[in-house]
């Protein structure tokens, strides 16, 4: 696997601590102590998320910012093991579902609730942590008793929340524009059979809008974040290899991993949403509100090529 190298701090980490800054002037001017600061941050599956949020959040809690930052995943949002074996079953027709990972398969009422009770800096916040290995693979919620908990009395309440995920930033499309969408992938699909490199245009319409329904209720995540950083793909297809890689040098490192198969097929549980939602990522997702998106563009060897600010 080629050595992910960060080279996404240094246009990000000035960008967030400048919306920071705006965001505290703002309540300061007024004589108003500034609630804390959430930031979005989305990026395709191994485009090097995870090495820019870790250094993000050591250079945001390190002299002279010294803001207490928290990391969130909205994998830790993920539902239950018994809650989203329900909703399978009352969707056994829709492969969308069958398994977490799209949007509908996340607790939101539940992160809605933890960004209130942090914006609030309400005391003993318990944040759930999900486990992936659990129940063979299939994954489940870890008692509430693993919980970590934020904001104890005597110390810091927690200045910058940092929200990331694979779907963070999306936003529900039109019915009308999810059917546009779909059905011209539909049709590239008949036209090219198996040349034909998306998944769109293999599910059914019912399915993609009963996502795209769920999504809608992402918003009262999404619309609380004062700066969104999306690291974006020259070609959304790179998914494919990067998560190769990740898998072999797992299979080398621990002995276990998946397959190149089970690889492609979990990537291909994913991908139609990014044909459905990364256009308007790459627009913007706050229309009329300049300046609080950053998108950076990486190649194959995941090393930033474009910076456009939004």
């Amino acid at each position: 696997m080629s050595e992910i190298v960060d080279d996404k701090s240094e246009h990000c980490i000035p960008f967030v601590l400048s919306r920071i800054e705006q965001h505290r002037k703002q309540y300061e001017s007024r004589g108003e102590k500034p609630p804390p600061f959430f930031v979005g941050l989305n990026g395709v599956q191994g485009a090097g998320k995870t090495t820019l949020v870790t250094t993000l959040s050591q250079i945001l809690s390190s002299p002279p910012h010294d803001l207490n930052a928290l990391v969130l995943s909205i994998d830790d949002l993920y539902l239950p093991h018994d809650q989203q074996e329900r909703l399978a079953s009352s969707h056994p027709q829709n492969p969308l579902v069958q398994h977490r990972g799209q949007p509908s398969t996340h607790d939101i009422a539940l992160g809605a609730e933890i960004f209130s009770a942090l914006d609030a800096r309400m005391p003993n916040i318990k944040v759930p942590s999900y486990d992936k290995s659990a129940f063979s693979g299939t994954g489940d919620r870890r008692p509430e008793s693993e919980w970590e908990i934020l904001n104890h009395e005597y110390r810091p309440t927690v200045d910058v929340i940092v929200f990331e995920g694979w779907c963070v930033g999306f936003r529900a499309l039109t019915d009308q524009d999810v059917e546009r969408k779909w059905e011209a992938a539909k049709q590239m699909f008949e036209r090219d059979g198996e040349k034909y490199l998306g998944q769109l245009g293999k599910l059914q319409l019912q399915d993609v809008l009963f996502v795209n329904q769920a999504l809608r209720g992402y918003d009262v995540l999404t619309d609380r974040f004062g700066a969104f950083v999306h690291i974006d793909a020259e070609d959304t297809q790179y998914v494919y290899a990067w998560r190769l890689q990740q898998e072999a040098a797992l299979r080398v490192s621990k002995g276990t991993g998946m397959t190149d198969e089970q690889v492609v097929n979990f990537v291909n549980g994913y991908y139609s949403a990014y044909e459905l939602y990364t256009e308007v990522l790459r627009h913007g997702i706050f229309p009329g509100q300049e300046g609080k998106q950053l998108r950076l563009v990486v190649g194959k060897d995941r090393r930033v090529k474009e910076v456009y600010k939004i």
